[in-house]
């Protein structure tokens, strides 16, 4: 039978009796327009109503999902599924399963992603109270363009949850998360894959159901956002670590030799303090960026980078420490120089700002040099190749 089935349409359900009904009838609806053979799965995640009996009288399929959760669901239901071809979507009637020619259409182009697109700017509508003012007019376009900027995602609906995939593509993409996050990291894993993806235009209608919504807005944003972060050590660390990083070293440089104004404000001592813990946490982040990203490829967690990968071969542990200890030296002869003034005066009292524009600037070249030397042998013992070793007596 598995070979004649050509589309799986996989629904996750909770406690959906209201809708769920009406959902499999136009996914039935849909695969007749649609011109294939398929069949209609529902991932129960422990419905405590009616909507196993309903989905059973209907003829749909049930997977019984006993771990909680949407990514769960639907992650079972995805193994479960007969299809070579997979439609994934909510079960709150919300998507209008009986219009899918244009996933199938992309799907017989050979894309191996069709994200439905909600958006009127990619040819999508939303109907009047299918989507909340704070998921349409913040979440949603704030989450879908920072994914296109953090990973070059094709996707203008980032999050919409109705989309198709091919079997053999759900399998490269090698999903891990539970919750609601399996929707970003499907999208994330597909581009980071370069994987082929494209949209089709679908309607967003007001969900079926009497009942608040499972997802929750704030907490549910929240966590794809996070995970968009973890996957993207350029934006999490790097590109801040840079940013804090230059802002602070060029504030540090202006205020070192004299205090400085602009009009009325002053600025001495006390801003270059904050200058310099401005370099020093920047440092670390651009570490952290390097640490994370050679990790996560190590891992399997993210695909190779060529441009990190030429980094790699160029950087030596001995090119490394040179800069640390280059570093930490400029800062000791910044402290003797501050030693040396305080001698001049007979080790007595000095001008307090005088004192503090040398040590300031002196322990974080210390700090920062010090850190760069442990940063190189960090990243060496990441670098490190594991070489297996053969037992005793084989060749």
């Amino acid at each position: 039978m598995s070979s004649s089935i050509e589309l799986t349409i996989v629904m996750p359900c909770l406690n959906e009796e209201e809708t769920l009904e009406s959902c499999i009838r136009k996914a039935r609806l849909g695969i007749e327009r649609a011109g294939v053979r398929g069949e209609i799965l529902i991932a129960d995640n422990g419905s405590k109503d009616q909507s196993i009996a309903i989905a059973e009288r209907l003829g749909a399929r049930v997977v019984h999902v006993k771990e909680k959760g949407y990514g769960n669901a639907l992650r079972f239901g995805i193994q479960a599924a007969l299809g070579k071809w997979i439609v994934m979507g909510d079960s709150d009637d919300s998507y209008d399963f009986s219009n899918l020619e244009g996933f199938v259409k992309k799907l017989r182009e050979g894309f191996e992603l069709v994200m439905g697109c909600r958006l009127p700017r990619g040819g999508g509508t939303i109907m009047p109270g299918a989507m909340p003012w704070k998921n349409r007019h913040i979440g949603n376009p704030v989450l879908s363009n920072l994914g296109r900027l953090f990973f070059h995602s094709p996707a203008q609906d980032f999050h919409c949850g109705l989309r198709a995939f091919t079997r053999e593509a759900y399998d490269r993409m090698e999903l891990k998360t539970t919750g609601m996050e399996f929707a970003s990291e499907m999208v994330i894993k597909a581009t980071l894959k370069s994987m082929r993806i494209t949209e089709t235009p679908i309607t967003l209608h007001k969900d079926g159901r009497s009942r608040p919504p499972h997802l929750k807005p704030w907490r549910d944003g929240w966590r794809h956002l996070r995970f968009m972060l973890i996957y993207s050590p350029r934006w999490l660390f790097l590109m801040p670590g840079l940013c804090l990083g230059l802002a602070g070293g060029l504030l540090a440089a202006w205020i070192f030799l004299a205090p400085r104004s602009i009009g009325a404000l002053k600025f001495d001592a006390g801003t270059l303090m904050m200058a310099c813990m401005c370099v020093i946490i920047g440092q670390q982040f651009v570490a952290f960026a390097f640490f994370t990203k050679v990790f996560a490829i190590a891992e399997g967690l993210l695909p190779e980078d060529p441009r990190l990968g030429r980094w790699l071969k160029s950087f030596t542990l001995e090119k490394g420490l040179c800069l640390g200890l280059g570093v930490l030296l400029a800062g000791v002869a910044i402290l003797l120089r501050a030693l040396w003034v305080w001698r001049a005066a007979d080790y007595g009292i000095i001008s307090y700002s005088d004192n503090l524009r040398l040590l300031i600037p002196a322990a974080t070249l210390i700090v920062v040099g010090i850190q760069t030397v442990a940063a190189s042998f960090f990243m060496s013992v990441l670098g490190l190749k594991t070489v297996r070793r053969q037992p005793p007596g084989t060749t």
